[in-house]
């Protein structure tokens, strides 16, 4: 993780506004790396494996990152 720390504050705050939803389906998500606009999550709980993820990972958390830290480019999943 080569980015500046208030990237990481900025993108964890945006997550902590989406835990509620994904921990109210028994999943939780955590940063493992973020360089160059690209943003590496692992999705865990009910999250890991399920098929309705790569879904909220893209259209979910993705979009909403996007907008609120123009750094990240773009989400993948561990």
């Amino acid at each position: 993780m080569t980015d500046s720390p208030d990237i990481f504050d900025r993108i964890e705050e945006a997550l902590d506004d989406l835990r509620p939803y994904i921990a109210s389906h028994r999943g939780h998500v955590e940063v493992v790396d973020f360089e160059d606009g690209r943003l590496v999550l692992r999705l865990g709980g009910a999250c890991h494996g399920c098929a309705a993820s790569t879904i909220t990972l893209k259209q979910g958390i993705e979009v909403r990152l996007r907008k609120t830290v123009p750094e990240v480019r773009v989400v993948e999943a561990v």
